[in-house]
């Protein structure tokens, strides 16, 4: 597909009579910030990129050097589905820039750029991930009381979040993003909608897309849709398996005819790099207090590290090969959340396997018993490592990771840590109804 250039987007904006123009761009958490220009400043934001302020963003840069530009992508110009359609709005994903026109090292579209670099440089064009982001419906925000008491793959009356779910991937595929399946995923009133993978930085624009489009069509219907990791203490919590490959020159790098498994070199190496550097990535695919309430065995999250082919319980899962289906071999790692964010995500987890590659990581065999029913004492033999119990142990592993610090950069690097110190600071010294209610009356 032909990639816009400023005239095509100029011309659409005439066409369909867009009348603004809402310039997207992502913080070091992944929350979406926005802000709206005319459709008479679009050509010169193409040109030049807007200005903003960018101490208030978080993990930004500090008052002193806040101002920044937001320069936009032509490609990712779309028209908003649900916005007024005689006078509608466009978005744009945007580079932030410092003020010389250099990439803002704290911008997280620019880290992921960096890693696609490094991919490149070792002869890797094309880094392919398809994520698959689970959701809940509520009725609001206040609280978590479901829509529906659906289980997975349920279509019943009781699956009263069809109709929103129909709307969603409509939207979705005005804004071009193609869906390969939408249905009830495990817990009550949970979905999932899995997007067709795609190259690394258009999928990680995609999700954004996709988190506001999911949010946007609830929040119509009146009701609250939420990507937390766990919003509920007896149903599983919201995963975001990620499926990954690595291509060059159109062929697939981690396809192996003659190999155990299917499985090239490459591939065994990056999945090896995934698995050994797990613990001190966690911060970025689980970067929440919440995300580790979902990381406990029982709920289908991984939380051993180790692989497999069939073995849902493992952190990597290995398709089975198809024959003819080369393009389809890809590894899925299982224990990312949806709230994480998502340019960070793809970004460490690319340093980690490329790591993985450049080392020549040996990958340990495959686990195909189910490792929630071993105990401790028989993972300990067999050396299966566990992920972080929680933020704080993460945030630990986090300080002495120097892969981390190589793929965030120095700025990014110190920033999250300084948030995820505060905020696990912060849930550290709650004191919970859980424990008024165990507490209190015996002590």
């Amino acid at each position: 597909m032909a990639t816009m250039g400023k005239q095509d987007v100029l011309q659409q904006a005439k066409d369909a009579n867009v009348q603004f123009i809402r310039m997207w761009f992502t913080d070091i958490l992944g929350t979406l910030k926005s802000f709206a220009i005319t459709v008479e400043e679009l050509e010169d934001a193409l040109d030049g990129g807007m200005g903003f302020d960018g101490s208030s963003i978080t993990g930004y840069q500090d008052i002193e050097e806040s101002d920044m530009i937001a320069m936009p992508d032509p490609s990712t110009f779309k028209v908003i589905p649900w916005s007024p359609q005689e006078e509608p709005t466009a978005r744009m994903i945007c580079d932030v820039q410092t003020t010389d026109g250099d990439p803002y090292v704290g911008d997280p579209r620019h880290i992921l750029r960096r890693a696609l670099e490094r991919a490149n440089e070792m002869g890797f064009d094309t880094f392919n991930c398809g994520p698959e982001l689970e959701f809940f419906y509520f009725k609001d925000s206040s609280g978590t009381e479901p829509l529906d008491y659906g289980g997975y793959f349920d279509l019943t009356t009781l699956d009263a979040a069809t109709a929103l779910r129909r709307e969603t991937v409509q939207s979705l595929q005005q804004l071009g993003i193609r869906v390969e399946y939408s249905h009830h995923e495990v817990g009550i009133s949970q979905h999932e909608i899995d997007l067709r993978f795609d190259d690394a930085m258009t999928m990680a624009d995609k999700v954004m897309t996709y988190k506001t489009v999911v949010k946007e069509i609830a929040t119509r219907h009146g009701v609250y849709a939420t990507f937390m990791p766990k919003p509920l203490i007896d149903q599983n919590g919201s995963g975001m398996h990620t499926h990954q490959s690595l291509f060059s020159n159109g062929k697939n790098a981690f396809f192996d005819a003659d190999s155990e498994h299917y499985l090239s070199d490459e591939a065994k190496a990056f999945i090896a790099g995934q698995l050994r550097h797990a613990r001190e990535l966690s911060i970025i695919f689980a970067q929440h207090v919440n995300s580790y309430k979902r990381l406990v065995p029982g709920y289908e999250a991984p939380v051993y590290i180790a692989w497999s082919r069939r073995n849902r319980s493992a952190l990597v899962r290995v398709p089975g090969f198809h024959p003819g289906q080369e393009k389809a071999t890809r590894m899925e790692l299982r224990c990312p959340d949806p709230s994480a964010n998502i340019y960070l995500c793809f970004a460490a987890l690319l340093h980690a396997g490329l790591e993985g590659i450049e080392k020549g990581y040996e990958l340990p065999e495959p686990m195909e018993r189910n490792l929630y029913n071993l105990s401790v004492e028989e993972r300990d033999k067999m050396g299966i490592q566990s992920l972080p119990a929680d933020l704080g142990e993460a945030i630990k592993e986090a300080e002495n990771s120097e892969l981390l610090h190589k793929a965030l950069g120095e700025h990014t690097y110190s920033r999250l840590l300084e948030l995820k110190r505060e905020e696990f600071e912060d849930y550290r010294i709650q004191v919970t109804p859980y424990e008024l209610e165990k507490f209190l009356p015996v002590l």
